[in-house]
Order: structure tokens, then C-alpha cells, then sequence
């Protein structure tokens, strides 16, 4: 029988209350460059996420925030932050953003949007051509 690993514990912290999950997304690039409005972004994940199958239904147990550019989420419940980047990709297609941005992990609990690197050398073949 194969050995048992033990399992990493989740990106949760200890507090008074219980475990709480924090999750940052860092919206610095496409904010300062006039494409995004992190308004609108936090509205959105208000809206959409979802507490014990619900939207709409965040309570005091999910508190979605906004501090000039970067958006904190932070919940009493398990929390993943897998749900936090389909969200956030959910918003970018929703405004014709997704092909332009992308959701990297910048840290264990950080994301940040990125533009795509797109090459020097392939637009310099299309001209020759």
C-alpha cells in the first residue's frame, strides 16, 4: 500500500472567531491603464457569489471589499479561491476582457491580472508577408 502524505493545510488563519479565508485580487495595471473599473468588479462578485448554494446570500459570512486598487475577500466559511479566479474570468468575458487579461497567482493567497505577453517576432512576420 502506497504511503499517506499528509495533507497541506488550507490557506486559512486563525482568528478569535475561527478559520477565516482572505483572498486578494490585484487589479494595479488594467485599473491604471483606464480598462477596468474595480467598482464594477466588487458589484459583481457581490452579486455572484455564492453562500450555501445561494447568491446573494453573503451575510456576515463573506465581506467582499475594495481598497483603491486591489479587492479583498474574506469569509468565516471554507472559501476557495479557485471560485474567486472563475469568477473573475466570468466578469472578464462578461466585458470582452478576456482576451486581453489573465488571472496569474501572484502569491498563496493573491491574484493578479496580467496582460497577455504577445510576441515582437510574430507581428513582424505578419508584415513581411
Amino acid at each position: 500500500m502506497a504511503p499517506v502524505r499528509p495533507r497541506r493545510p488550507a490557506a486559512g488563519r486563525k482568528t478569535r472567531g475561527g478559520v477565516q479565508w482572505r483572498f486578494t485580487l490585484d487589479l494595479t495595471h488594467p485599473v491604471e491603464d483606464g480598462i477596468l473599473d474595480s467598482s464594477s468588479l466588487e458589484t459583481f462578485l457581490k452579486d455572484r457569489i455564492k453562500v450555501n448554494g445561494k447568491t446573494g446570500n453573503l451575510r456576515n459570512v463573506v465581506q467582499v471589499g475594495r481598497i483603491k486598487t486591489r479587492i479583498h475577500v474574506t469569509s468565516e466559511e471554507k472559501f476557495s479561491k479557485r471560485y474567486l479566479k472563475y469568477l473573475t474570468k466570468k466578469y472578464l468575458k462578461k466585458h470582452n476582457l478576456r482576451d486581453w487579461l489573465r488571472v496569474v497567482a501572484a502569491d498563496r493567497e493573491t491574484y493578479e491580472l496580467r496582460y497577455f505577453q504577445i510576441s515582437q517576432e510574430e507581428d513582424d512576420e505578419e508584415e513581411e508577408a
